[in-house]
């Protein structure tokens, strides 16, 4: 993923997840993290995400949804759920995940976004 995440005007739900991996298993994280992001684009009510890790393995992804009942059924949905737990166990030394409204957005277009 790259990029910012075209979305509608506010009020929208943005689940905030921070990261830092253990190093195990680059390539196999690397395609649970692009299929759980073509799934997550699939469920009703997904808005976008937005994605970046760094070098020493901190990563945030934001994902961004139009309701919590729709950030709840992506939580229960099996796959996801699987892939999170495998996660917790494999992947990641350490992780928080928070729930936010977004009720204000701005920012400066780029020029090659349409500005």
């Amino acid at each position: 993923m790259n990029g910012f995440a075209r979305l509608p005007e506010p009020p929208y739900y943005a689940v905030i997840f921070s990261s830092l991996r253990n190093g195990d298993d680059d390539a196999g994280y690397a395609a649970a993290a692009e299929r759980m992001l073509e799934l997550a684009a699939q469920q009703p009510g997904y808005l976008g995400a937005e994605s970046v890790r760094g070098a020493d393995g901190f990563g945030i992804t934001v994902s961004y949804w139009e309701s919590e009942a729709a950030i709840g059924a992506w939580k229960h949905h099996a796959e996801h759920a699987a892939t999170r737990a495998h996660g917790r166990k494999h992947w990641y030394e350490h992780f928080e995940l928070r729930v936010a409204k977004v009720t204000r957005a701005y920012g400066k277009p780029s020029r090659s976004r349409g500005a």
